[in-house]
Protein backbone atom coordinates (compact mmCIF):
# COMPACT_ATOMS: atom_id res chain seq x y z
CA UNK A 1 0.00 0.00 0.00
CA UNK A 2 1.76 3.21 -0.60
CA UNK A 3 1.89 5.90 1.85
CA UNK A 4 -0.11 8.74 2.67
CA UNK A 5 0.64 12.38 1.91
CA UNK A 6 2.53 13.61 4.64
CA UNK A 7 -0.24 16.31 4.49
CA UNK A 8 -2.92 13.59 5.35
CA UNK A 9 -0.69 12.48 8.57
CA UNK A 10 -0.49 15.47 9.99
CA UNK A 11 -4.16 16.20 9.47
CA UNK A 12 -4.53 13.14 11.75
CA UNK A 13 -1.81 13.49 13.87
CA UNK A 14 -2.19 13.79 17.52
CA UNK A 15 0.59 13.84 20.06
CA UNK A 16 0.27 12.91 23.83
CA UNK A 17 2.64 12.75 27.03
CA UNK A 18 1.41 10.29 29.60
CA UNK A 19 3.49 10.28 32.86
CA UNK A 20 4.83 6.92 33.93
CA UNK A 21 3.87 5.24 37.24
CA UNK A 22 7.31 4.10 37.74
CA UNK A 23 10.54 5.46 35.25
CA UNK A 24 10.96 2.58 32.86
CA UNK A 25 14.44 2.93 30.98
CA UNK A 26 14.47 6.18 31.99
CA UNK A 27 11.44 7.26 30.84
CA UNK A 28 9.27 9.61 33.24
CA UNK A 29 6.46 10.31 30.76
CA UNK A 30 6.23 8.63 27.78
CA UNK A 31 5.26 10.98 24.56
CA UNK A 32 4.09 9.31 21.58
CA UNK A 33 2.11 10.70 18.29
CA UNK A 34 -1.40 9.15 17.17
CA UNK A 35 -2.99 8.83 13.82
CA UNK A 36 -6.48 8.27 12.88
CA UNK A 37 -7.21 6.93 9.30
CA UNK A 38 -9.73 4.81 7.59
CA UNK A 39 -9.10 1.67 9.51
CA UNK A 40 -8.61 3.29 12.97
CA UNK A 41 -6.05 4.44 15.04
CA UNK A 42 -2.37 3.93 15.08
CA UNK A 43 0.25 4.46 17.22
CA UNK A 44 3.80 6.68 16.53
CA UNK A 45 5.96 6.34 19.39
CA UNK A 46 9.77 5.95 18.66
CA UNK A 47 11.31 6.84 21.51
CA UNK A 48 12.83 10.28 21.28
CA UNK A 49 16.69 9.30 20.87
CA UNK A 50 15.99 7.56 17.56
CA UNK A 51 17.05 9.27 14.65
CA UNK A 52 14.50 9.65 11.38
CA UNK A 53 16.26 6.30 9.73
CA UNK A 54 15.11 3.96 13.11
CA UNK A 55 12.02 5.68 13.70
CA UNK A 56 10.28 5.60 9.74
CA UNK A 57 9.80 2.11 10.61
CA UNK A 58 7.46 3.00 13.46
CA UNK A 59 5.83 5.48 11.40
CA UNK A 60 4.92 2.78 8.78
CA UNK A 61 3.38 0.65 11.36
CA UNK A 62 1.06 3.49 12.33
CA UNK A 63 0.39 3.97 8.97
CA UNK A 64 -0.55 0.22 8.49
CA UNK A 65 -2.55 0.21 11.73
CA UNK A 66 -4.72 3.49 11.18
CA UNK A 67 -4.98 2.43 7.12
CA UNK A 68 -5.24 -1.08 6.60
CA UNK A 69 -7.05 -4.23 8.12
CA UNK A 70 -4.97 -6.45 9.95
CA UNK A 71 -4.09 -9.68 9.21
CA UNK A 72 -6.67 -12.74 10.36
CA UNK A 73 -6.59 -13.49 14.11
CA UNK A 74 -6.44 -17.58 15.15
CA UNK A 75 -7.24 -16.52 18.90
CA UNK A 76 -9.40 -14.27 20.91
CA UNK A 77 -7.47 -13.88 23.76
CA UNK A 78 -3.88 -13.53 24.51
CA UNK A 79 -2.00 -14.23 27.53
CA UNK A 80 0.15 -11.47 29.29
CA UNK A 81 2.88 -11.20 31.54
CA UNK A 82 3.29 -8.71 34.57
CA UNK A 83 6.34 -6.19 34.26
CA UNK A 84 8.45 -5.46 37.02
CA UNK A 85 10.60 -2.52 36.75
CA UNK A 86 14.07 -2.06 38.76
CA UNK A 87 12.06 -1.24 41.87
CA UNK A 88 13.21 -2.28 45.28
CA UNK A 89 11.99 -5.80 46.09
CA UNK A 90 10.10 -4.49 48.97
CA UNK A 91 7.95 -2.63 46.04
CA UNK A 92 7.38 -5.71 44.03
CA UNK A 93 3.93 -6.66 45.31
CA UNK A 94 2.76 -3.93 44.58
CA UNK A 95 3.61 -3.96 40.96
CA UNK A 96 2.46 -7.32 40.42
CA UNK A 97 -0.82 -6.16 41.76
CA UNK A 98 -1.39 -4.24 38.72
CA UNK A 99 -1.66 -7.28 36.55
CA UNK A 100 -4.43 -9.15 37.93
CA UNK A 101 -4.39 -12.72 36.99
CA UNK A 102 -0.29 -12.75 35.11
CA UNK A 103 1.08 -15.83 36.15
CA UNK A 104 4.64 -14.65 34.43
CA UNK A 105 6.46 -11.75 35.21
CA UNK A 106 9.17 -10.20 33.07
CA UNK A 107 11.87 -8.52 35.31
CA UNK A 108 13.96 -5.63 34.44
CA UNK A 109 17.80 -6.03 35.39
CA UNK A 110 21.10 -4.55 34.96
CA UNK A 111 19.99 -1.23 35.44
CA UNK A 112 22.33 1.51 35.47
CA UNK A 113 23.77 2.33 39.58
CA UNK A 114 22.55 -1.20 40.36
CA UNK A 115 24.55 -4.43 40.89
CA UNK A 116 23.72 -7.54 40.87
CA UNK A 117 22.71 -8.18 44.30
CA UNK A 118 20.09 -5.50 43.41
CA UNK A 119 19.33 -7.73 40.38
CA UNK A 120 18.67 -11.00 43.02
CA UNK A 121 16.83 -9.53 45.63
CA UNK A 122 14.14 -8.21 43.17
CA UNK A 123 13.91 -11.61 40.86
CA UNK A 124 13.56 -13.35 44.70
CA UNK A 125 10.72 -11.40 45.85
CA UNK A 126 8.82 -11.86 42.39
CA UNK A 127 9.53 -15.34 43.05
CA UNK A 128 7.95 -15.49 46.59
CA UNK A 129 5.02 -13.44 45.46
CA UNK A 130 4.46 -15.78 42.32
CA UNK A 131 5.22 -18.63 43.72
CA UNK A 132 7.33 -21.60 42.55
CA UNK A 133 4.24 -22.76 39.59
CA UNK A 134 5.12 -18.98 38.26
CA UNK A 135 7.10 -18.28 35.45
CA UNK A 136 10.25 -15.26 35.63
CA UNK A 137 11.85 -14.23 32.55
CA UNK A 138 14.26 -11.45 33.01
CA UNK A 139 15.37 -8.40 30.41
CA UNK A 140 18.86 -6.47 31.17
CA UNK A 141 18.36 -4.86 27.29
CA UNK A 142 22.19 -5.64 26.29
CA UNK A 143 23.77 -4.28 29.48
CA UNK A 144 26.05 -7.29 30.17
CA UNK A 145 29.33 -8.49 28.34
CA UNK A 146 29.42 -12.28 28.15
CA UNK A 147 31.30 -13.09 31.41
CA UNK A 148 29.27 -10.78 33.11
CA UNK A 149 26.05 -12.31 31.48
CA UNK A 150 27.01 -15.63 32.37
CA UNK A 151 28.27 -14.63 36.03
CA UNK A 152 24.64 -13.18 36.35
CA UNK A 153 22.72 -15.67 34.71
CA UNK A 154 24.49 -18.43 37.33
CA UNK A 155 23.50 -17.06 40.40
CA UNK A 156 19.90 -15.95 38.71
CA UNK A 157 18.98 -20.09 37.58
CA UNK A 158 18.22 -20.50 41.14
CA UNK A 159 14.57 -19.07 40.47
CA UNK A 160 13.96 -21.00 37.76
CA UNK A 161 14.24 -18.48 34.92
CA UNK A 162 11.79 -18.80 31.71
CA UNK A 163 14.47 -17.28 29.59
CA UNK A 164 17.18 -13.74 29.75
CA UNK A 165 16.30 -11.62 27.39
CA UNK A 166 18.99 -9.83 25.32
CA UNK A 167 21.43 -10.29 28.39
CA UNK A 168 24.78 -9.10 26.11
CA UNK A 169 24.05 -6.35 23.44
CA UNK A 170 25.03 -8.18 19.97
CA UNK A 171 23.86 -11.45 18.45
CA UNK A 172 27.67 -12.66 18.41
CA UNK A 173 27.63 -12.34 22.02
CA UNK A 174 24.21 -14.04 22.44
CA UNK A 175 25.51 -16.44 20.61
CA UNK A 176 29.08 -17.04 23.00
CA UNK A 177 27.04 -16.89 25.75
CA UNK A 178 24.31 -19.64 24.35
CA UNK A 179 27.79 -21.91 24.07
CA UNK A 180 29.31 -20.71 27.30
CA UNK A 181 26.13 -21.45 29.12
CA UNK A 182 25.55 -24.87 27.03
CA UNK A 183 29.23 -25.48 28.43
CA UNK A 184 28.73 -24.57 32.03
CA UNK A 185 25.31 -26.67 32.71
CA UNK A 186 23.68 -22.96 33.03
CA UNK A 187 20.15 -24.07 31.94
CA UNK A 188 18.48 -20.84 30.75
CA UNK A 189 17.19 -19.75 27.51
CA UNK A 190 18.12 -16.72 25.71
CA UNK A 191 15.44 -14.66 24.37
CA UNK A 192 17.05 -11.83 21.16
CA UNK A 193 14.88 -8.46 21.31
CA UNK A 194 17.23 -5.79 20.92
CA UNK A 195 18.74 -7.84 18.07
CA UNK A 196 15.59 -8.36 16.57
CA UNK A 197 13.62 -4.99 16.66
CA UNK A 198 17.20 -2.92 16.01
CA UNK A 199 19.31 -5.01 13.72
CA UNK A 200 19.55 -4.33 10.11
CA UNK A 201 19.21 -8.18 9.30
CA UNK A 202 17.08 -9.42 12.74
CA UNK A 203 17.55 -13.12 10.62
CA UNK A 204 21.24 -12.93 11.63
CA UNK A 205 19.81 -14.56 15.28
CA UNK A 206 18.65 -17.91 13.15
CA UNK A 207 21.70 -18.25 11.37
CA UNK A 208 23.98 -17.93 14.39
CA UNK A 209 22.11 -19.83 16.38
CA UNK A 210 22.28 -16.78 18.86
CA UNK A 211 18.60 -17.29 20.79
CA UNK A 212 16.04 -19.83 21.78
CA UNK A 213 13.44 -17.00 21.44
CA UNK A 214 12.64 -14.47 19.67
CA UNK A 215 10.85 -10.80 21.02
CA UNK A 216 9.06 -8.97 18.33
CA UNK A 217 7.54 -5.58 18.80
CA UNK A 218 5.45 -4.78 16.17
CA UNK A 219 6.41 -0.66 15.90
CA UNK A 220 9.99 -1.16 15.17
CA UNK A 221 9.97 -3.89 12.95
CA UNK A 222 7.25 -2.02 10.71
CA UNK A 223 4.09 -2.65 10.99
CA UNK A 224 2.19 -6.36 11.91
CA UNK A 225 2.53 -8.01 8.82
CA UNK A 226 6.12 -6.99 8.85
CA UNK A 227 7.01 -8.70 11.88
CA UNK A 228 4.83 -12.05 11.20
CA UNK A 229 7.48 -12.13 8.08
CA UNK A 230 10.02 -11.73 10.52
CA UNK A 231 8.74 -14.95 13.10
CA UNK A 232 8.24 -16.72 10.31
CA UNK A 233 11.65 -16.64 8.56
CA UNK A 234 13.28 -16.98 12.24
CA UNK A 235 11.58 -20.49 12.43
CA UNK A 236 11.70 -19.70 16.57
CA UNK A 237 9.23 -19.38 19.35
CA UNK A 238 7.82 -15.92 19.41
CA UNK A 239 6.98 -13.64 22.22
CA UNK A 240 5.25 -10.63 21.34
CA UNK A 241 5.90 -7.21 23.39
CA UNK A 242 5.23 -3.46 23.22
CA UNK A 243 7.43 -0.16 23.68
CA UNK A 244 5.82 1.51 26.61
CA UNK A 245 2.65 2.03 23.98
CA UNK A 246 -0.49 3.23 24.99
CA UNK A 247 -3.33 1.15 24.43
CA UNK A 248 -3.72 2.15 20.72
CA UNK A 249 -0.36 0.61 20.33
CA UNK A 250 -1.17 -2.46 22.39
CA UNK A 251 -3.47 -3.05 20.14
CA UNK A 252 -1.41 -3.69 17.14
CA UNK A 253 0.65 -6.02 19.46
CA UNK A 254 -2.50 -7.78 20.35
CA UNK A 255 -3.54 -8.27 16.86
CA UNK A 256 0.62 -9.62 15.90
CA UNK A 257 -0.06 -11.77 18.58
CA UNK A 258 -3.55 -13.16 17.62
CA UNK A 259 -1.83 -13.72 14.38
CA UNK A 260 0.82 -15.94 15.09
CA UNK A 261 0.66 -19.73 13.78
CA UNK A 262 1.84 -20.81 17.52
CA UNK A 263 2.15 -18.90 20.91
CA UNK A 264 3.87 -20.50 23.52
CA UNK A 265 5.06 -18.27 26.13
CA UNK A 266 2.58 -15.02 27.72
CA UNK A 267 3.15 -12.00 25.84
CA UNK A 268 4.83 -8.45 27.32
CA UNK A 269 1.79 -6.53 26.20
CA UNK A 270 0.14 -5.70 29.58
CA UNK A 271 2.37 -2.29 30.09
CA UNK A 272 -0.56 0.46 29.94
CA UNK A 273 -0.72 -0.51 33.46
CA UNK A 274 2.85 0.64 33.98
CA UNK A 275 1.50 4.66 32.85
CA UNK A 276 -0.58 6.76 34.80
CA UNK A 277 -3.33 7.66 32.14
CA UNK A 278 -4.07 6.22 28.90
CA UNK A 279 -6.31 7.58 25.36
CA UNK A 280 -8.08 4.57 25.55
CA UNK A 281 -11.44 4.27 28.04
CA UNK A 282 -11.00 1.54 29.72
CA UNK A 283 -7.52 0.85 28.74
CA UNK A 284 -6.77 -2.62 27.43
CA UNK A 285 -5.44 -3.81 30.44
CA UNK A 286 -5.12 -7.48 31.39
CA UNK A 287 -8.53 -9.38 32.90
CA UNK A 288 -7.54 -12.59 34.47
CA UNK A 289 -4.23 -12.40 32.65
CA UNK A 290 -4.96 -12.35 29.18
CA UNK A 291 -6.07 -9.16 26.26
CA UNK A 292 -8.33 -9.20 24.00
CA UNK A 293 -8.09 -8.96 20.76
CA UNK A 294 -9.80 -6.04 18.77
CA UNK A 295 -9.33 -2.72 17.66
CA UNK A 296 -9.58 0.17 20.19
CA UNK A 297 -10.43 3.70 19.73
CA UNK A 298 -8.84 6.98 21.34
CA UNK A 299 -11.52 8.82 23.58
CA UNK A 300 -11.42 12.79 22.93
CA UNK A 301 -11.62 13.34 26.14
CA UNK A 302 -8.58 11.30 27.21
CA UNK A 303 -6.83 13.39 24.29
CA UNK A 304 -7.53 16.52 25.06
CA UNK A 305 -6.30 15.66 28.91
CA UNK A 306 -2.83 14.28 27.92
CA UNK A 307 -2.45 17.01 24.76
CA UNK A 308 1.29 17.28 24.77
CA UNK A 309 2.76 21.68 24.69
CA UNK A 310 2.71 23.02 21.50
CA UNK A 311 6.48 22.69 21.55
CA UNK A 312 6.46 18.91 21.97
CA UNK A 313 3.35 18.89 19.23
CA UNK A 314 5.59 21.00 16.82
CA UNK A 315 8.68 18.45 17.83
CA UNK A 316 6.70 15.66 16.84
CA UNK A 317 5.36 16.61 14.11
CA UNK A 318 8.59 17.55 12.03
CA UNK A 319 9.55 14.22 13.67
CA UNK A 320 6.94 13.06 11.25
CA UNK A 321 7.71 14.80 8.21
CA UNK A 322 11.48 14.13 8.80
CA UNK A 323 10.63 10.36 8.49
CA UNK A 324 8.24 10.37 6.16
CA UNK A 325 10.67 12.34 3.60
CA UNK A 326 13.24 9.46 4.48
CA UNK A 327 10.10 6.58 3.40
CA UNK A 328 9.49 8.53 0.31
CA UNK A 329 12.96 9.77 -0.92
CA UNK A 330 11.24 13.17 -0.56
CA UNK A 331 8.23 12.52 -2.86
CA UNK A 332 5.10 13.61 -1.56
Amino acid sequence: MPLAPVGDLLAALRVVAIPMRVPFRGVTTREVALLEGPAGWGEFGPFLEYGPAEASRWLESAVESAWQAWPAARRDTVPVNATVPAVAPERVGEVLARFPGCTTAKVKVAERGQGPDSDAARVAAVREVLGPSGRIRIDANGAWSVVDAQSALARLARYDLEYAEQPCATVEELRDLRLALARNGIDVPIAADESIRKADDPLRVRDLGAADVVVVKVAPLGGVRRALEVVDACGLPAVVSSALDTSVGIAAGVALAAALPALEHACGLGTAALLEGDVVDPPLVPLHGALPVGRVAAAPELLARHTAPPDRVAWWRDRVVACHALMTGGRD
